[in-house]
């Protein structure tokens, strides 16, 4: 690895504190909600992942994931407060995000193969960055462009032809 590439690459025990301190901010969260769950930490590439597993019900992850993205977004900022460093971790609840991911990479492909049969650009509705970026790595896979346009909250992916 190069100096360069060492300097980009994520630091391992940097990304496994901020994990240990959203992992506690998280688990504190629950105890103040009296909410049963337990958390899973983990590092994945460059980010640290938190996940909530062992919930009965879906109120930490809310309609769409609005609520899991807020929880994330705070987790996020109470890192910061910690670290003063911007966090990128992911906010996982009894995996919502894991399967959303499995939606979304069919509904990227699916969409990709549309565009390709038909060769007119296609819209899809607004989505999370989180959820745009998983269409756009679906959608380039089957060998298409896509761009995401509009402004937050209602950002959405079109899917461009070759």
């Amino acid at each position: 690895m190069t100096e360069a590439e060492q300097e980009q690459a994520p630091d391992f025990t940097a990304l496994e504190q901020e994990g240990e301190i959203a992992a506690d901010y998280v688990e504190g969260l629950l105890d103040i909600a009296d909410i049963d769950g337990d958390i899973d930490m983990d590092v994945e590439g460059d980010r640290a992942l938190v996940s909530v597993v062992g919930l009965k019900g879906t109120e930490l992850v809310g309609p769409g994931g609005e609520v899991l993205e807020a929880l994330q977004e705070l987790t996020r900022l109470a890192v910061h407060r910690q670290t003063g460093e911007r966090s990128r971790l992911m906010l996982d609840v009894a995996g919502y995000r894991e399967r959303r991911r499995a939606e979304l990479t069919k509904l990227g492909t699916e969409v990709a193969n549309q565009v390709k049969e038909r060769g007119e650009p296609k819209s899809l509705h607004p989505m999370t960055p989180f959820e745009r970026k998983i269409v756009h790595d679906a959608v380039a896979s089957a060998g298409l462009r896509s761009e995401s346009e509009g402004e937050e909250p209602q950002r959405y992916v079109v899917v461009l032809p070759a």
